[in-house]
């Protein structure tokens, strides 16, 4: 038995929350429920990170703030080690302007009284006895709520506790699974280390492996996951180690850029020659080296990475899959970054073409497109 400082004994506390689900044009971005259920069938001790006895809520369909509420002040109050986990579409208070987790029932109009105020977070968390607190988000945010989180730049929960997570943006559609893919890896990798690993590099594998789409807020953010997140690089050639993409993904985090880079590539090519130049691997590591390519701001060579994937998986997937639908995404948003007009010009007919290949995009995206490169044209055209 494990006593505390105040002579009582260690307790700790897994509270799971299931906030509303977040859907666009009838895609699910994310399942709070499916969530739940597959960190249920974890063991505490693993979510915990301790062997302490612990209790474990679950909260799914709530539809009272003030009922969450009290789940969270009594988890708050274990005496032990806590894990805080929230998953839903985070929404915004239009009239107090507050960030709040929706919750069943939840509309526009109705914020204020059927939504937990993200303040509540915090304000419960920071009243902890003792024991390490960790909160854990897997969260949407709808339209109203994205632009005061790009304000923000981070999503505060309590200075006291260990918080990771991502807030995707909302105008992407979700993947194939129900359970998203942050928490699948995050799960997935418990379940396959013989040692758990630290939460920090849970989270960097989680994030490495999630293939998240463009603009998703990382918490902790990007420029503070440093090179402690992931093992040292392996010496070993590929293939004989174990899964690269969360030491790639914290060199890069670290601003190793161009070591990042090269042993993404190094990967690139073992898998190249292992599975073939048209295979899904081969095109999963191409996608991988965009996204470096967006970490170090070199937004030519991530548009035109993003828009070979794209074409690439067309050959070989329908025109709505998620995976094509991403790196269209992808793509488009490298392209908006570029600030050199010559490069945008150059690249731009490629990315109309892959845009126009996908009838479930939303119109407006190929408009816009259409109607910036028509601008950067004839700025040549007139030079001339």
């Amino acid at each position: 038995m494990q006593i505390d400082g105040a002579g009582r004994q260690q307790r700790g506390h897994v509270l799971l929350i299931a906030g509303d689900a977040a859907v666009r044009r009838r895609a699910v971005q994310v399942a709070p429920s499916a969530n739940l259920a597959a960190l249920g069938v974890l063991p505490a001790s693993a979510l915990l990170n301790s062997h302490v006895p612990s209790d474990t809520t679950y909260l799914d369909g709530a539809r009272d703030p003030n009922t969450v509420l009290m789940r969270l002040r009594a988890a708050a109050a274990t005496p032990g080690p806590l894990l805080v986990y929230l998953s839903g579409r985070l929404t915004l208070d239009r009239r107090g302007q507050g960030l709040h987790l929706a919750l069943a029932g939840t509309t526009a109009s109705t914020v204020r009284y059927t939504a937990l105020p993200w303040d509540w977070l915090g304000t419960e968390l920071a009243a902890r006895p003792t024991g390490p607190t960790t909160v854990v988000l897997d969260l949407v945010a709808d339209k109203s709520a994205w632009p005061v989180l790009q304000e923000y730049g981070s999503l505060p929960a309590s200075p006291s506790a260990e918080v990771y997570g991502v807030v995707v943006p909302p105008a992407f559609a979700g993947g194939p699974h129900r359970v998203s893919a942050y928490t699948r890896h995050w799960i997935d990798q418990l379940r396959r280390s013989p040692t758990r690993p630290a939460n920090l590099q849970l989270h960097a594998f989680a994030v490495g492996a999630a293939a998240l789409p463009p603009g998703t807020l990382v918490l902790p953010a990007t420029r503070e996951l440093g090179p402690s997140a992931a093992p040292q690089a392996p010496q070993a050639p590929p293939g004989q180690t174990s899964d690269p993409r969360p030491h790639i993904h914290a060199l890069a985090s670290g601003g190793r850029h161009q070591e990042a880079a090269s042993l993404a590539q190094a990967w690139e090519q073992h898998v190249l020659q292992t599975h073939g130049y048209t295979s899904p691997e081969a095109t999963h590591w191409a996608e991988i080296r965009a996204d470096l390519a967006r970490m170090a701001g070199n937004y030519r060579s991530a548009t035109q990475l993003w828009i070979n994937a794209g074409h690439t998986r067309l050959e070989h997937q329908p025109p709505d899959a998620p995976e094509v639908l991403a790196a269209a995404a992808g793509a488009l948003y490298c392209w908006t970054q570029l600030k050199d007009q010559a490069a945008a010009r150059d690249s731009g007919p490629e990315l109309v073409r892959l845009l126009r290949a996908l009838p479930s995009l939303e119109p407006r995206l190929l408009r816009l497109t259409q109607q910036r490169l028509e601008v950067l044209e004839g700025a040549v055209g007139g030079v001339g």
